[in-house]
């Protein structure tokens, strides 16, 4: 557990190195604290060091422990960063305060289908496959404007965007083009960056980064 603490510590001090580096401040960028995997004994102390944002992969898995951290810790955020399938949408809606992964029109449809129906808004980011890559989740670079078109329409809460660059390669080409795609369309959440490249992503322009291994460890065998 103290390893955990010490890991998010240093992490923290990377993340104000590199803001400064970039000439930004450090108070611009968030820390998303990627907990999918881990269970609630190895969140907690992160809880208990003042982390207040932590981001999930699955809905489901999410259930499980989240509603009982949340009684102790109820100024936390929640961030869905994996797929959305739209049988889960109901779920993802009671329990997230942000879902990056909008990717879709039918996604977006069924979003704001229950939004209305439960008067609880997530802020939602577009989730864009900005290396093209088939294996991956995520709106063609060309159809983002549409994309936000759409769920603009659909009156959600459109906050800004979200991706997950090709393992190989300079991920700074990426991360530069979500940024202008977010400037474009005069969005203010740049989600980009994980354990491996965040500080590459907060020069790029980066207000969120999602960082897990490099705070929780390895992921438990599944």
């Amino acid at each position: 557990m103290s390893d955990i603490i010490h890991n998010l510590s240093a992490v923290k001090q990377r993340i104000t190195g590199a803001a400064h580096d970039a000439g930004r401040d450090p108070a611009t960028i968030t820390l998303v604290a990627v907990s999918k995997t881990h269970d609630a004994a190895a969140i907690r102390p992160a809880l208990e060091a003042g982390q207040r944002v932590f981001g999930e992969n699955r809905v489901q898995e999410a259930r499980t422990k989240w509603p009982e951290l949340r009684q102790d810790f109820p100024d936390v955020e929640l961030h869905l960063i994996g797929p959305l399938q739209t049988n889960k949408v109901r779920d993802a809606v009671a329990l997230f305060d942000v879902i990056e992964t909008v990717d879709r029109p039918k996604l977006a449809r069924a979003l704001a289908e229950e939004v209305q129906r439960v008067g609880r808004s997530p802020r939602c980011l577009i989730q864009v496959n900005v290396g093209r890559e088939p294996q991956k989740a995520g709106v063609e670079p060309e159809a983002v404007d549409q994309m936000i078109r759409i769920a603009r329409e659909y009156q959600l809460d459109i906050a800004g965007l979200m991706c997950i660059p090709p393992a190989e390669g300079d991920p700074a080409p990426h991360f530069r083009a979500l940024a202008d795609m977010a400037a474009r369309n005069g969005l203010a959440v740049i989600s980009m960056g994980m354990s491996g490249d965040y500080p590459a992503a907060i020069a790029q322009g980066a207000t969120h980064v999602r960082v897990g291994s490099a705070i929780f460890g390895s992921r438990p065998p599944v």
